[in-house]
């Protein structure tokens, strides 16, 4: 299935670029269930409480997944996930 080309495309979760259908499970298992509510998201918050029962973090490309996604969707272009990975670690300090 092809994915949204500018934010006004996009109808369900997996049409976001990055967002297949195991990460829109778990941003579902979040409470954020629509293109809009990834819009008003916050990626570093919503990755955070993405934790399993033992309270372990999901691998850090996880938020750079909820960075791209939520960049796309407040205006900025399709683009592959890792390329937020620098401003990842820029903003939590990180070398991972």
């Amino acid at each position: 299935m092809a994915k949204a080309t500018c934010a006004a495309d996009a109808k369900r979760l997996t049409d976001i670029p990055n967002i297949g259908t195991a990460i829109a499970a778990d941003l579902v298992g979040l409470g954020i269930t629509t293109p809009a509510d990834v819009k008003r998201m916050d990626p570093i918050g919503t990755y955070n409480r993405l934790r399993d029962p033992m309270g372990h973090r999901h691998d850090p490309c996880v938020l750079d997944t909820f960075m791209a996604a939520h960049d796309f969707m407040n205006g900025g272009p399709a683009r592959p996930w890792w390329h937020f990975t620098a401003q990842r670690k820029q903003l939590l300090g990180t070398s991972n």
